[in-house]
């Protein structure tokens, strides 16, 4: 089990690739959808955080988590 937790990082890495990737976009679509991987990726290190115990690394996610929300509210169209 700690050897399946312990890979949790690389789809990790991964996610946190690709959103940073659609965050750049040019377009809100894919903005928007870059802070919801973002998003997913803060859970995923969470979780790699709490196994490895790395609880600066989960205070950090908490707090990207928070400033995704805030970009994710700041890309939706208004209405």
């Amino acid at each position: 089990m700690d050897d399946m937790l312990d890979l949790i990082q690389w789809p990790a890495f991964l996610a946190s690739l690709a959103a940073a990737w659609l965050v750049a976009s040019d377009t809100r679509r894919r903005r928007n959808w870059g802070f919801w991987v973002f998003l997913l990726s803060n859970v995923l290190w969470t979780a790699w955080g709490w196994h490895s115990r790395a609880f600066a690394l989960i205070a950090l996610q908490v707090c990207l988590a928070a400033l995704n929300l805030r970009g994710l509210r700041k890309t939706e169209p208004s209405g």
